[in-house]
């Protein structure tokens, strides 16, 4: 996208009740979102921000998803001094927006991109010529090979603005990849969250989703950590927190038709390797609530590098026990042009319809994988 100021198009994540519409800029500017009369400033308490590099702006899902577009508009920023700040005039771009409506919604998935975005894109485009286009883009951790550079974080808006253009809305979840790194604390102002909490429930059309972040896959007292994790704290809010939305059952809403779990490590399935193996207990509570309680049709994960479908009582659920199905679909290959590698990228589509749900492996080379339908 070429643009003086926009580095991408904008992305519009789903989180909660709201759309955060976050965009990446070139320069410091002021910016707002106009949906019909009202306007939505990305401000702090009353203050227009501009020396930030993503703007931020919540909008109510209903607004957005009966005006069906929406602009964003900014000021570039002078000199923001004390008394009489200067900034340029206003610029207004409006976007479309498509919300994810009626029976049928295709949705494509992205794990452990690693900082790739041709592949990963490129295999989502194969996915939509045989489907048809994406009704909703789920990224799902380590989209960043990690959190060292500022930069990694541009490669989730690149991989967003070229398959929604601004249009459709993306889910956004946490990956461990993403806890590594100097800006590793300061993710939640490059990327989507609810009040600054990295898990939450969202409903896009007739789709309801828990996403859960597990943090990083080794205990907290892990050598290549540093002592600068906390992830067990993290787990244990979170299985609070899920009996709170156990309780809650807004998934039990007669707009609801399917009920999915997005969390990038799929934490009821067993690593070879021990030490990835932790919090047998706090994860095992994940899976009785959600089991018990939530009922989900579908888990929809990435972290092992690979392609596959898990079943309650298969061979691979012989650990904590799976809530429900498990879905994983992501395979990176990075490029060694002296070898003759190129770049590499396998992942999923999945299509919603009344009473089942597609998983549709595909990868860049625009190979198809077997599929497999999870009936409700």
């Amino acid at each position: 996208m070429e643009n003086e100021m926009l580095k991408t198009h904008p992305a519009v994540f789903a989180v909660g009740n709201e759309y955060q519409i976050m965009v990446c800029v070139k320069n410091p500017c002021l910016m707002w979102v106009q949906v019909g009369d009202e306007k939505y400033f990305d401000e702090s308490n009353g203050i227009l921000r501009s020396n930030v590099t993503t703007h931020r702006m919540c909008v109510p899902m209903e607004e957005l998803d009966s005006a069906k577009e929406y602009t964003i508009c900014w000021r570039k920023m002078l000199d923001r001094k004390p008394y009489f700040p200067e900034s340029e005039e206003e610029v207004r771009l409006t976007y479309s927006f498509r919300p994810a409506a009626g029976e049928r919604t295709v949705m494509y998935h992205i794990s452990d991109a690693h900082n790739l975005v041709d592949a990963p894109v490129t295999a989502a485009r194969h996915f939509e010529a045989k489907y048809g286009k994406m009704d909703l883009l789920v990224l799902n951790g380590d989209i960043p090979n990690h959190s060292g550079t500022v930069e990694n974080f541009d490669n989730i808006y690149e991989i967003v603005s070229r398959l929604t253009a601004g249009e459709i809305p993306t889910v956004f979840s946490r990956g461990n990849h993403d806890l590594r790194g100097f800006y590793a604390e300061t993710i939640a102002e490059y990327t989507p969250n609810w009040n600054g909490k990295t898990y939450y429930t969202v409903q896009i059309g007739n789709i309801w989703a828990v996403v859960l972040d597990c943090g990083e896959d080794k205990a907290d007292e892990c050598d290549a950590y540093g002592h600068t994790m906390c992830c067990h704290a993290l787990r244990k809010r979170q299985a609070k927190w899920l009996k709170e939305v156990a309780a809650e059952k807004s998934f039990e809403d007669s707009s609801v038709r399917h009920r999915i779990v997005i969390c990038h490590k799929p934490f009821s399935v067993a690593e070879s390797a021990e030490r990835f193996n932790i919090e047998q207990d706090i994860y095992g509570e994940w899976c009785r609530i959600l089991k018990e309680e939530i009922h989900p049709d579908l888990m929809i994960s990435g972290h092992f590098h690979s392609q596959f479908v898990t079943f309650p009582g298969d061979e691979r659920d012989n650990y904590l026990g799976h809530p429900c199905p498990i879905a994983v679909g992501s395979v990176p290959r990075h490029p060694k042009p002296e070898e003759g590698i190129t770049a590499y990228h396998a992942a999923a589509g999945f299509i919603f319809e009344k009473g089942k749900i597609a998983y549709i492996p595909v990868d860049s080379e625009g190979t198809f994988f077997p599929q497999t339908a999870f009936e409700r």
